[in-house]
């Protein structure tokens, strides 16, 4: 290793990896490899900018836990998730745009009847909130007993693993649809709310002067922020509506079709 250059360095350890017996992983490895090694040569850090970086990512794993993923929050903070999202969707046209998924999602929601609100809990100004629409396949015709798992925070900006005071489980739910390809989702009007700063995320979001707020929206797992998906909850003052799904009048109501793809 004396007296090599920075280039033969990148080369020497390449080789090393190159008898890995997975191709896959062999490429994966080398291309991570060339351009880490090329952000080096770039940016030229030094041994007290590198041993911050190091400190960075090893608090962001320490932030983990059962119910938090600091590094799916850093991964969505850098455009990672979104662009890993974006190279590895095959979605035809007409279907259903995928997105990230969070790092709020929990494996184990409960099952909730037709017309059963996810919210566990109301406050006076909460906003009724009715989702409902189709799952149905690219020729149209419907998928009956398709699951729509659903999150989303309460009023106070905050998930239900984030807030002690809330019940276990409010604001998530899986629905099916009905032999019809039908869906009814009953919740409230989602807020917006900051992601936590808390972490090593929010030391990064400070110090780039970025904000840490987002839009009020409804996890669905293929319903996030793309612009194919962005929507208004309308105001719907209907009293025969409101009779018709049994909710007070007024509430709010989306209606959406979820079109998805065969395996």
């Amino acid at each position: 290793m004396r007296n090599m250059t920075e280039t033969e360095l990148t080369e020497t350890v390449l080789e090393r990896y190159s008898s890995t017996p997975d191709p896959r992983l062999r490429g994966l490895l080398a291309s991570l490899i060339t351009h880490l090694h090329a952000v080096v040569r770039e940016t030229r850090p030094t041994e007290a900018e590198w041993m911050a970086a190091v400190e960075f990512l090893t608090a962001t794993g320490q932030k983990c836990d059962a119910e938090r993923q600091e590094m799916i929050l850093l991964s969505d903070n850098l455009g990672i998730s979104a662009l890993v999202n974006l190279v590895a969707e095959e979605v035809p046209d007409g279907a259903t745009e995928t997105t990230v998924l969070g790092p709020f999602f929990v494996e184990g929601a409960p099952d909730r009847d037709w017309g059963e609100s996810i919210a566990l809990r109301r406050s006076d100004k909460d906003e009724t909130l009715v989702i409902h629409g189709r799952v149905v396949g690219l020729d149209q015709e419907p998928i009956p007993d398709a699951a729509l798992e659903v999150w989303q925070t309460d009023t106070n900006g905050m998930y239900d693993i984030q807030d002690p005071e809330q019940p276990k489980n409010n604001l998530r739910g899986r629905y099916h649809s009905n032999y019809r390809g039908q869906y009814r989702i009953d919740t409230i009007r989602p807020t917006k709310y900051p992601i936590p700063t808390d972490g090593p995320v929010g030391d990064l979001l400070r110090l780039t002067n970025r904000h840490p707020w987002r839009p009020g929206h409804v996890h669905a797992m293929v319903f996030a922020v793309k612009e194919s998906l962005i929507k208004e909850f309308h105001l719907n003052e209907d009293d025969s509506d409101a009779r018709t799904l049994g909710v007070d009048s007024p509430f709010r109501e989306l209606w959406h079709d979820f079109v998805l793809t065969k395996a």
